[in-house]
Order: C-alpha cells, then sequence, then structure tokens
C-alpha cells in the first residue's frame, strides 16, 4: 500500500525558512521521481518541483527559483523541500506526489501559512 505523509508546515513570518518532509512507504522509493505542489485556498493544485531518482535531477518552477529546494534520501524513503526567503504568496497545502505502477498518489499535505 504506498502512502505518502507530509510533514514540518506551519505559521512563519515573511523571510522565515521551513523544510517540509515527505515520507514514503509501499513502493520502491529510489526509482520513482518526487513532486512538490502546492494549492492555496480557490485556486487550483500548482506544481512547485520535481526531483528525479538521483538526488542532482532537480527542477523548480520561477516563482520560487533561488528560495526552494528540493531534496532526497534514498535511504530514509523522504523527500525535502527546504524553503528560505518566504513570501505571504507561498501560503498553502503542500502535497508531495509519486507517480508510481501508472498511478498518481498524493499525501495529506500540510500546510503552510506565511503572514506576520
Amino acid at each position: 500500500q504506498v502512502q505518502l505523509v507530509e510533514s514540518g508546515g506551519g505559521l512563519v513570518q515573511p523571510g522565515g525558512s521551513l523544510r517540509l518532509s515527505c515520507v514514503a512507504s509501499g513502493f520502491t522509493f529510489s526509482t520513482v521521481a518526487m513532486n512538490w505542489y502546492r494549492q492555496a485556498p480557490g485556486q487550483e493544485r500548482e506544481l512547485v518541483g520535481t526531483i528525479g531518482m538521483v538526488p542532482w535531477s532537480t527542477n523548480v518552477v520561477d516563482s520560487v527559483k533561488g528560495r526552494f529546494t528540493i531534496s532526497r534520501d534514498n535511504l530514509k524513503n523522504t523527500v525535502y523541500l527546504q524553503m528560505s526567503s518566504l513570501k505571504p504568496e507561498d501560503t498553502a497545502v503542500y502535497f508531495c506526489d509519486a507517480r508510481w505502477n501508472r498511478v498518481n498518489y498524493w499525501g495529506q499535505g500540510t500546510q503552510v501559512t506565511v503572514s506576520s
């Protein structure tokens, strides 16, 4: 049974930092590219970034480039989203995503609120 469990969200002031984690189980983690998405209230879910099967293969969208970094630890079956210089517009529920056996799986999400 595939499971993705995100954690690490919370309330942070503008300019602050957070590190989100997504622990995966039920599939061969090291063979799957992982994605981070976010969904703000009233908006569609949007891709934040992707990390390939190897840790150095990463890509993030322009709106977070230079502020967000994706990494993975294949020994811990965990993917991370390091967020810095956070802005109010980064407020959203953040989800990790994996595609396994032609099915997309999502975690339950973790809320990130950027506010003073």
